[in-house]
């Protein structure tokens, strides 16, 4: 049997910025506008994405998981347009998305992306109703759905979990652990991060979860950078990845737009899964950039 491939992207930031209204640009908004007009708009751009997406298509995946930011400021009218962008991208049957700091920005649209997505976050169990986390099974995999997203003060893009989920996620994994599944756990804010204003809050009680029941991968956004760090699992490290952001140019620390295809397969008793990782070259086509065997 062939191995099942999974795609990975995240935080699209889905360019251009609709116009706002001037009611909408109050607080945090008003700076995320400001930084978007001057700084985010020169990088984050929508002819990056559409190639990004349609190189992650030829590579014709079983499954693709988007883990978040697919607005920017949390608008209304920046809905519509990520509905259409993502109904693109694949059929809620093929897609599994979660949101992201960025999703759920302000207090006032903190639910729309539920509402705007939910075929995309509906667990076997549930038919869109929005709750966290889900468990949705893809050939051998058993996708987890988290949702970091979280309003936070100005300057703030801290993303927490909160007691609900968390005690939900160990019942999810006590479950899983009787059934031979790939489990993937999909989260917008990596378990890990040297920045205060960015990181999981509650992430300890997560990895202490994931100590005694673990997981085979961990995916996740945010930080827009290609990343791999290794968790304590009860039987062996957790690989945990991030990738850049989907529509982005070069700048700075932060590299150019890129996915990861994962490779997964059952190798006797064990679980084998190869990362291959294709990205956005100097002269904007997409190329493969890494491989490696996570197991």
């Amino acid at each position: 049997m062939a191995a099942f491939k999974l795609a990975h992207l995240s935080d699209p930031h889905l360019p251009p910025l609709p116009k706002a209204r001037l009611a909408e640009l109050a607080g945090k908004r008003a700076l995320g506008y400001l930084n978007w007009t001057r700084n985010r708009s020169k990088y984050y751009r929508r002819e990056v994405l559409d190639a990004l997406v349609a190189d992650m298509q030829a590579q014709v995946p079983d499954h693709i998981a988007v883990t978040g930011d697919l607005v920017n400021l949390a608008l209304e009218a920046e809905f519509a347009p990520a509905q259409r962008w993502l109904a693109g991208v694949g059929t809620p049957e093929l897609v599994t998305a979660i949101p992201g700091n960025h999703d759920a920005y302000v207090r006032a649209t903190r639910h729309r992306f539920v509402q705007a997505f939910g075929d995309y976050l509906a667990g076997d169990a549930t038919s869109g109703n929005g709750a966290f986390p889900f468990v949705r099974r893809r050939g051998p995999l058993a996708l987890i759905g988290l949702s970091s997203a979280v309003p936070t003060a100005p300057l703030m893009a801290t993303g927490t979990l909160g007691r609900t989920q968390l005690e939900a996620v160990e019942k999810i994994l006590v479950d899983l652990s009787a059934e031979q599944a790939f489990r993937v756990l999909l989260v917008h804010h990596p378990l890990h991060s040297h920045s205060r204003h960015k990181r999981l809050t509650d992430s300890r009680k997560l990895l202490s979860l994931l100590r005694t029941h673990g997981v085979e991968l961990i995916l996740h956004g945010h930080d827009h950078v290609h990343s791999t760090m290794w968790f304590e699992g009860p039987d062996r490290k957790i690989p945990s990845i991030g990738v850049p952001a989907a529509s982005a140019l070069a700048r700075g620390r932060h590299p150019a737009a890129a996915y990861n295809v994962y490779a997964i397969e059952r190798d006797g008793n064990a679980w084998r899964c190869d990362q291959i990782s294709r990205g956005v070259g100097d002269d904007m086509h997409i190329t493969e950039i890494g491989r490696t065997r996570l197991m």
